[in-house]
C-alpha cells in the first residue's frame, strides 16, 4: 500500500531508499538521472511512485550545486530605467526557471553593507551588475564569488557587458541642437564624483564636448548635479542665474530634463521658444511632456543580459559584449533659436 505523506508525515529520501533496498545516495543519483543501472533506477522510481515521494527543491538544488537563482545588483529598483531593465531580465530568466534576487545598493549605507556581508555568496549561480561604477575592492569582491557575471550600463573586468555608446548618444543629442542653429548650448549633467553613474556621466560629457568641438563651438557649459528630476531642477536653477542664458540645453537623462522643464515653466521661460531641451533615454513619460530625446532600448538590454547569463551557465559559449543601438526621437521641446 502506498504511504500517504498527508497521513503519516512527509516522505523522505531515506524512506524511498528503504523501500527500494538501496542507499540514499543511489536514490539521489537515480532521481537526477546520474549513472546507475537501468534496473536500479526502475526500482527506485517505482518505490518513489508507491510512496508518492516529492523531491525537495532545496535538496535538489543543494545536490546539484546549483541554486537556479541570479542576483541583480543595482542602485534604484523603483526608478524607470531600472524597473524596465529588470522586467527584461526577469522575463528571460523566469522562462528558463531561474529566480531573481534583487539587491539595491544606491545609498552609501546599503552599498557598504552589501560589500561587507556579500549576502549573495553561495546563494546564486550568477550576478548581473547594473549601472554601478565599482571600486577595485568591490570588483575583487565580485570576482571572489566565483560565479559568472554580466554588467549592464557599466564595466566589470573579465565579464561580458550590455551597454550603449553613451558618448555617441550624447553627441547625437547635441548635434541635433547644433543642426537647428543653436551655438550656445549647455549640458545638465550628473555628478562625476557619484559612484553610481560616474562612468556614464563622464562618457556623456565627453560626447557633448566632442560634438561642440567638431562644430567649432568653444563656449562649453556643463552644470553637475545629482542624477534625477530634483537634480535637473537644481541644475536649471543654477543655469538661470547665469548672466547670459543658453538657447538650448542637453540633459544627461530624461529625468534631469523633466526637472529642467519644471524649473523653466516656473520661471516663465517658453520651451522651445526661448530655450530648447533634449534628453536621453526615451523615458515612458517623455512623450507625455513632448520631450525630444535619444532613445535607448532598456528592456532589450535586460533581456540581452539575462540571455548572456544563461549562455554562461548552460553552454560552453562565452558571450561577447553587446552594444545596443540608440536613435534620436524628435518631439516638440526643440526648435531653431529665436532670431
Amino acid at each position: 500500500m502506498a504511504r500517504s505523506a498527508g497521513s503519516q508525515g512527509a516522505v523522505s529520501m531515506a524512506d524511498v531508499a528503504a523501500r527500494a533496498g538501496v542507499s540514499t545516495a543511489t536514490v539521489s543519483r537515480s532521481l537526477r538521472g546520474s549513472a546507475v543501472s537501468s534496473k536500479t533506477r526502475e526500482r527506485v522510481l517505482r518505490a518513489a511512485a508507491e510512496l508518492e515521494y516529492v523531491p525537495s527543491p532545496a535538496a535538489s538544488r543543494l545536490a546539484s550545486g546549483r541554486t537556479r537563482s541570479v542576483a541583480v545588483v543595482l542602485p534604484f529598483a523603483t526608478r524607470w530605467f531600472f524597473a524596465e531593465l529588470l522586467a527584461g531580465v526577469e522575463r528571460v530568466l523566469r522562462e528558463a526557471s531561474f529566480d531573481v534576487l534583487l539587491y539595491n545598493i544606491g545609498d552609501p549605507a546599503s552599498r557598504a553593507h552589501f560589500f561587507d556581508a556579500l549576502p549573495i555568496r553561495r546563494r546564486v549561480d550568477a550576478v548581473i551588475v547594473v549601472a554601478t561604477h565599482l571600486t577595485s575592492v568591490e570588483r575583487q569582491a565580485f570576482t571572489g564569488l566565483g560565479v559568472p557575471a554580466v554588467s549592464v550600463g557599466c564595466r566589470l573586468p573579465g565579464a561580458p557587458g550590455v551597454l550603449i555608446e553613451d558618448a555617441e548618444a550624447a553627441a547625437t543629442a547635441t548635434r541635433h541642437l547644433l543642426g537647428l542653429g543653436h551655438r550656445h548650448v549647455a549640458m545638465l549633467s550628473g555628478a562625476t564624483a557619484d559612484l553610481v553613474g560616474a562612468v556614464t556621466t563622464r562618457e556623456r560629457q565627453a560626447g557633448f564636448r566632442a560634438a561642440l568641438a567638431e562644430a567649432g563651438v568653444e563656449d562649453v557649459c556643463v552644470i553637475e548635479e545629482a542624477w534625477g528630476i530634483a537634480g535637473g531642477e537644481r541644475a536649471m536653477e543654477r543655469l538661470l542665474a547665469e548672466a547670459i542664458l543658453p538657447t538650448a540645453v542637453f540633459a544627461e537623462s530624461d529625468e534631469m530634463a523633466f526637472g529642467a522643464l519644471r524649473m523653466l515653466r516656473r520661471a516663465g521661460i517658453p520651451v522651445p521658444g526661448r530655450m530648447s531641451v533634449v534628453g536621453l533615454d526615451d523615458h515612458e513619460f517623455a512623450a507625455a511632456v513632448d520631450l525630444t530625446t535619444v532613445a535607448q532600448p532598456v528592456a532589450a538590454q535586460g533581456r540581452a543580459a539575462a540571455t548572456a547569463i544563461l549562455d554562461l551557465l548552460t553552454s560552453d559559449r562565452w558571450p561577447r559584449s553587446t552594444v545596443m543601438p540608440t536613435r534620436l526621437v524628435v518631439r516638440g521641446s526643440t526648435a531653431p533659436p529665436w532670431e
